[in-house]
């Protein structure tokens, strides 16, 4: 059997985490199983439709690095195209092919016209709710006769179609998560497949998309298992045999609440906006709920494809934990190229103050530089702003009551002296060179470890921790250290 699986999003706004997750499941399995990846548009419910959803959500996806073989696209121009034999991938454009397959179910019994007003049904479901009992459909119109239906269709009375559920009838089906599951029809409603603007509901459109598009497996949200058997069943309405379902567990918050955006974060759009690389994230989405078979962490996107199972996802929510994901992405900004690093920090640094739009051209060294110091400090990119301010400005302050006491210590001035007098004799400070003076003090003056890096570091900073001090030098240059220990001669020591 080759696997072929699908991503089936509705455009209606933001690409929820939860959604990433299911869309990076469904790749990872059809990479590992050497299948095919299909994403389908499902937008079907036009009152939720949100504009510009489709373009998001295709973007997120390439940002992320999840590239499918069939679907939904957007060529180098930006327009939505679609590629593949089983078109139309946008459900609004395959209206004709579900009143086909209706017509099939009304032929054989097995769907009916239901002409019940909203007032009527909202009536039905409160008396139910009165009596104690779960609100479902009364089967009002399920036995009107060939003559009281083709009347009613003939005077125009708005109807939507149902599924016509036998009575008593067991259906079951395996969850690869969950194992086997049954529901008993009784306990079922006669679910609406047509509704009266003519649309098909997601519960019919999607049992007729994934069958025509030949798709082997299933894997959705923990939300759809309550609604999976009246899918079965119309797979055997149908005589066509159902796919394996995968029913994924929920994202949890810190409280083990499905996530949620009232929360925070949790669109890939907010990640992608704080600087977090996709790599981090997809990382560490994978893990929210299976575990590899090694105790291994850090995953490239070649290494989940060959490490990916569907056997190892989780039966219980795993939770969202930022930590776990700043640590992760952290480990993917050191690796990080520092011009790419760049460009990301550059629209943080200009809104925070620190640099303008001409800086961008004129002191691009500087700025990179900055980036490239601090990088191992980040887990998403718009902390540079956090730690930024020790580039900027000739004048020392030292931030701490601690780092102050550091200054009066007797070592001190013979070290600041030190420092201005090897500084002065370079012709310009790197790294390299920057480091050679440290060591060149430590030798000569006998002032080693805490005592010369944190003094030193204080000095020309204000700060008792950072950054690699000779990178921070570099990046500072001869003339701003020499006026910064200047000004710390002149004012802060005694």
């Amino acid at each position: 059997m080759s696997v072929r699986v699908r991503f089936a999003p509705s455009p209606t706004g933001f690409v929820h985490i939860g959604s990433l997750r299911t869309a990076l499941y469904n790749y990872l399995f059809a990479k590992n199983m050497g299948g095919k990846y299909i994403l389908r548009v499902e937008d079907t419910d036009r009152t939720r439709l949100v504009d510009g959803a489709i373009e998001n959500m295709l973007t997120a996806m390439k940002w992320a690095g999840i590239e499918h073989d069939e679907g939904v696209t957007l060529n180098e121009n930006g327009e939505i195209v679609q590629k593949g034999e089983y078109g139309p991938y946008v459900q609004s454009e395959r209206l004709d092919i579900y009143q086909k397959y209706i017509q099939q179910l009304l032929d054989s019994g097995k769907a009916y016209y239901c002409f019940c007003t909203k007032e009527r049904l909202d009536e039905v479901r409160e008396a139910q709710k009165e009596a104690g009992l779960t609100p479902r459909y009364d089967g009002h119109c399920r036995d009107l006769s060939k003559e009281e239906v083709e009347e009613k269709l003939k005077a125009g009375v708005p109807y939507v179609i149902r599924l016509k559920l036998p009575e008593n009838h067991v259906i079951k089906f395996t969850d690869l998560v969950r194992g086997e599951t049954e529901f008993n029809t009784n306990d079922l409603d006669d679910q609406v497949l047509i509704k009266t603007d003519g649309f098909p509901t997601y519960h019919f459109a999607v049992v007729v998309d994934d069958y025509l598009m030949k798709i082997t497996h299933v894997i959705r949200g923990e939300e759809w298992v309550s609604s999976t058997p009246k899918h079965v069943y119309l797979y055997e309405a149908f005589g066509w045999e159902a796919p394996v379902f995968v029913h994924l567990p929920n994202i949890l918050n810190q409280e083990k609440k499905k996530l949620s955006k009232r929360q925070g974060d949790v669109a890939v759009e907010d990640f992608k906006k704080k600087g977090y690389l996709p790599e981090g994230l997809v990382n560490y989405v994978a893990l929210v709920g299976w575990s590899p078979e090694e105790n291994q962490e850090l995953f490239t996107m070649k290494e989940l494809e060959e490490a990916f199972s569907l056997e190892r996802v989780s039966k219980s929510g795993g939770v969202f934990d930022t930590e776990k994901l700043n640590w992760i992405d952290a480990h993917y900004i050191k690796d990080a190229d520092d011009e790419m690093l760049t460009q990301l920090a550059i629209p943080f640094l200009i809104d925070g103050g620190f640099i303008t739009e001409s800086d961008v051209e004129t002191r691009h060294d500087f700025i990179k530089g900055m980036v490239s110091a601090l990088k191992e400090k980040l887990s998403y990119v718009q902390e540079i702003t956090d730690h930024v301010g020790m580039f900027f400005g000739d004048t020392v302050e030292v931030e701490t009551e601690e780092g102050r006491e550091f200054l009066e210590l007797e070592h001190i001035p013979t070290l600041l002296d030190a420092l201005i007098e090897k500084i002065g004799e370079l012709d310009r400070v790197d790294a390299e060179s920057g480091q050679v003076v440290l060591k060149s003090i430590q030798k000569e003056y006998k002032i080693k470890g805490k005592n010369l890096y944190m003094g030193s570091r204080i000095m020309i900073t204000g700060q008792m921790h950072g950054p690699d001090l000779p990178k921070v030098m570099e990046v500072l240059g001869k003339e701003t250290c020499l006026k910064r220990l200047d000004y710390v001669k002149n004012n802060l020591i005694k």
